[in-house]
């Protein structure tokens, strides 16, 4: 029976929710599941360009289980490019550094400082912000 995989830490959820291929419709392909720690993992080793040990510990991940969440993420970029598929973020097995939340109005993510009310939006002052990740 497999243990159950420690939380890895993500500063900031992506961005985004999915990108779509451009100029070619993937009709009955699923999309590939990008998740957070996957993203965070290519962020902080090719965007960052921060080697595997220092990423590693950024995450609160062995370097040995960074190179494996990174291999991944590599593997399905690659897979979403050369198969024409889109990427969606999922939360997968990651905890926030803050509170973050995402407006189901204007589709914004942003952290929410304690001294703010996070009762709207940051950008078009919506009502309507769930919290990213699991509640609890």
């Amino acid at each position: 029976m497999a243990r159950t995989p420690r939380l890895r830490k993500v500063v900031a959820p992506p961005g985004f929710k999915g990108y779509k291929p451009y100029g070619h419709t993937a009709e009955n392909r699923e999309a590939v599941d990008l998740l957070y720690e996957e993203y965070e993992a290519l962020k902080l080793a090719d965007y960052d360009f921060l080697d595997h040990q220092a990423a590693s510990q950024l995450m609160g991940v062995s370097r040995a289980t960074f190179a494996r969440i990174y291999e991944s993420a590599r593997r399905k970029i690659a897979c979403a490019l050369v198969e024409i598929r889109e990427i969606s973020t999922i939360y997968g097995n990651a905890w926030m550094d803050k509170s973050w939340f995402m407006c189901n109005n204007c589709q914004a993510r942003f952290s929410v400082p304690k001294t703010v009310d996070g009762s709207k939006c940051a950008l078009c002052k919506s009502p309507h912000i769930e919290p990213i990740g699991p509640v609890g």
